[in-house]
C-alpha cells in the first residue's frame, strides 16, 4: 500500500528534525547527560514536528543503546516502539479522550513499573482539549510523578493550558519552519522520489504551507499526481493558488479605482475554480508586501519570497499608494476574510470587498474615512491642486468677459494648465475632518461604558508591557461596531497611530475577551457633555465644601 510522504519521511532522529534546532539539541544534550525531565511541553503551530519528536523522544529516553543523544534506532527498546509491540509508550488523543474517566484510567497504570522498556511513556496530543476535572486529576501526578514516568503534552494553544499544569512541565516552543528551510527539504525528497522540482516551484510550495513541514509534503504530493516536472504553474494548479500576475492586476484596479476590471478579474478566477478565500488571503499578502516596501524599503527584500521583477513591480505599486490607504486596504480584506468563514458566498463577499477597496467613499468605517482624507491631504501635497492667485483669477475673468480677446490670447491661455482652486480641495479636505468628527460625537453620544476595559488591559500587560503603560489610565465605551477610547491626552492615540501593528494588536486582544470584532477609535465627548461634566465636578466641589467642618471668613 502506497504510504503517503508525510508519513514516509517522518523523521526518526533528532538530526532528521529541520527548522526546530533550538529544541532537539537541547534534548539530546539532556538525554545525553541522563537529565531526563518527568513532563514534557511541546507547543507551537501544526505539522512543525511536535508529535514527531515526541515519538523520537519515547525511543530516545528508552534506547538500550544511544548514539550521542539519538535513539539508535537497532536495539529490541527502538524496534519495538517503532512497530508498537512494546507497550510501555502510550500516545493518547485529548481531543477524543478528554474526560476525567479517560485520565483516571491511564494514572491507574501510572504506579505499574514498565514492562519492558526502562520507562512508561505517555504522549498526550491536544492536551488542551482535556477538561477542567481531567487537568485537575492529572495535576498532582505531575506534581509527584513516579521515577518511572515520563509525561509529554502536546498542543497548539498553550494559552488554554492552566498555569499549574504549565508550571510543572519542561516547555518547548516550536518555530513555524521558513520556507527557504522547507524548500531544501523538499528538493531532497523531490530527487529521492525520483521527481524533479525547481527551486521556485519548492520556495511556493513552502510559503503555502505557512511553516508547516506536513501540509508542505501533502501539497508536494498533489503536485507529484499532476506531473514528474513540477513547476510554479503545477503547485499553484494543486493548490489552487492564484498567479501574481493576477495580484498585480487586483492591486491596479484598487490604486487605479478600476471597479469594471476588477470584477471581471475575480469572475476570470472564479471561473477556474480559485478560491475565493484563499484568493483574499494571496491579496492580503501583497498589501503586506506594498507596506513593508513602503515603511523598511530595500531591507524589506529577506522578508519577501519574490524574484526580483516582481519586487520591482511591487514597488512601482507602492510608489502610487499611501501608507495609510495601504493599511486600510489590509484591514478590509482581513473583515471579508472573517466574513467569508462565517458562512455564505464567498464570490459574492469577495466582489464586495473588491468595490469598497477600489470606492473607499462605499465605506463608512473609521478607518475608511481616514484613508479618504490622507488620499486628499496627499494630492495637496503632491500639487494635483493648485492654489490660483487672486490677481490670477481676476485676470481670467478680464480675459473672458473682454470682447476684444485676440485667437492668440485665447489659444495661449487654452495651452496653460487648468487651475483647481484650491481652497475648494481645502474645504473638501475640512468637510471630511469635520464629518469624521462628527461621527465620533455622534458614536460618543451613544456610547455605553465598557465594563470588561480592566480584562482588557490585563490581557495587553501579558501581550506587551510597552502597550500596556501607554493605555493605562484609559477608560473605554461600547458604541455599536466601535471601541471608544477615552484618554487624557492624545498621548495613547499617539502611540497607536505610530505603528499600524498596534491597533491590529488592540483589535485582537478586544476580540478575545468580547469574543467579537470590534473598530476602534476616540472617544470624544460633546462640547455639552464636557460643560455638564465640569458643571458636576464644580457643584461636587462646593458640595464638599458645604459638608465640611471647614469655615470661610472675609476679611475686610
Amino acid at each position: 500500500m502506497y504510504r503517503v510522504l508525510y508519513r514516509k519521511w517522518r523523521p526518526t532522529t533528532f538530526s532528521d528534525v529541520i527548522g526546530q534546532s533550538h529544541v532537539t539539541s537541547t534534548l539530546k544534550n539532556e538525554i545525553r547527560l541522563g537529565r531526563i525531565s518527568h513532563a514534557y511541553l511541546f507547543t507551537g503551530s501544526r505539522g512543525t514536528g511536535k508529535t514527531t519528536c515526541a515519538k523520537i523522544l519515547a525511543r530516545a529516553v528508552n534506547c538500550l543503546d544511544p548514539q550521542d543523544g539519538e535513539p539508535c534506532g537497532k536495539c529490541v527498546n527502538c524496534l519495538g516502539i517503532a512497530s508498537g509491540s512494546i507497550m510501555d509508550v502510550v500516545e493518547m488523543d485529548a481531543a477524543s479522550n478528554n474526560s476525567v474517566n479517560n485520565i483516571r484510567e491511564v494514572l491507574d497504570e501510572v504506579v505499574f513499573s514498565p514492562g519492558e522498556a526502562k520507562y512508561r511513556v505517555y504522549i498526550i496530543d491536544e492536551v488542551h482539549m482535556l477538561t477542567t476535572g481531567a487537568f485537575n486529576a492529572l495535576l498532582k501526578t505531575l506534581e509527584e510523578p513516579p521515577a518511572h514516568i515520563v509525561f509529554i503534552l502536546a498542543t497548539t494553544e498553550v494559552h488554554k493550558l492552566p498555569a499549574t499544569i504549565l508550571s510543572r512541565c519542561q516547555r518547548f516552543d516550536f518555530n513555524r519552519i521558513t520556507p527557504d528551510v522547507i524548500a531544501e527539504r523538499l528538493e531532497y525528497i523531490a530527487h529521492e522520489e525520483n521527481v524533479s522540482i525547481t527551486h521556485d516551484a519548492a520556495l511556493l510550495v513552502g510559503a503555502a504551507a505557512d511553516g508547516a513541514m506536513r501540509d508542505a509534503l501533502s501539497l508536494l504530493d498533489r503536485c507529484i499526481g499532476l506531473a514528474d516536472n513540477i513547476t510554479s504553474e503545477v503547485v499553484r494548479e494543486a493548490a489552487g493558488l492564484a498567479g501574481r500576475d493576477y495580484l498585480f492586476t487586483l492591486a491596479d484596479c484598487v490604486i487605479n479605482k478600476d471597479i469594471p476590471t476588477a470584477i471581471s478579474t475575480v469572475n476570470t478566477l472564479h471561473s477556474a475554480s480559485k478560491s475565493m478565500s484563499r484568493l483574499c488571503e494571496e491579496l492580503t499578502e501583497h498589501f503586506r508586501t506594498i507596506m513593508l516596501l513602503r515603511t523598511m524599503k530595500t531591507k524589506a527584500k529577506g522578508l519577501l519570497l519574490l524574484s526580483e521583477s516582481e519586487v520591482e513591480k511591487a514597488f512601482e505599486q507602492a510608489k502610487r499608494i499611501s501608507l495609510v490607504q495601504t493599511v486600510n486596504c489590509i484591514d478590509i480584506l482581513t473583515a471579508s476574510l472573517e466574513k467569508m468563514f462565517k458562512g455564505g458566498n464567498n464570490k459574492i463577499e469577495f466582489e464586495t470587498c473588491m468595490i469598497k477597496l477600489c470606492s473607499p467613499e462605499f465605506s463608512d468605517d473609521l478607518s475608511s474615512v481616514i484613508a479618504r482624507i490622507d488620499k486628499l491631504e496627499q494630492a495637496v501635497k503632491s500639487g494635483s491642486y493648485r492654489i490660483a492667485d487672486k490677481s490670477e483669477s481676476k485676470s481670467d475673468d478680464t480675459a473672458k468677459s473682454s470682447e476684444n480677446t485676440s485667437v492668440n490670447n485665447v489659444v495661449s491661455n487654452a495651452a496653460q494648465p487648468a487651475v483647481v482652486k484650491t481652497p475648494t480641495a481645502v474645504q473638501t479636505v475640512q468637510q471630511n475632518r469635520a464629518a469624521a468628527e462628527e461621527r465620533l460625537a455622534q458614536l460618543a453620544r451613544n456610547a455605553k461604558p465598557l465594563s470588561n476595559w480592566e480584562d482588557i488591559l490585563d490581557a495587553m500587560k501579558d501581550r506587551s508591557a510597552v502597550l500596556y503603560y501607554r493605555m493605562a489610565g484609559t477608560n473605554a465605551y461600547v458604541s455599536g461596531d466601535y471601541v471608544l477610547i477615552e484618554a487624557k491626552d492624545e498621548t495613547p492615540f499617539e502611540f497607536l497611530r505610530s505603528d499600524p501593528n498596534r491597533n491590529t494588536i488592540v483589535k485582537e486582544i478586544i476580540k478575545q475577551v468580547l469574543g467579537r470584532t470590534y473598530a476602534i477609535g476616540p472617544y470624544r465627548r460633546t462640547a455639552k457633555a464636557a460643560e455638564e461634566q465640569k458643571k458636576n465636578k464644580l457643584d461636587e466641589f462646593i458640595e464638599n465644601i458645604s459638608n465640611s467642618d471647614i469655615k470661610l471668613t472675609v476679611e475686610e
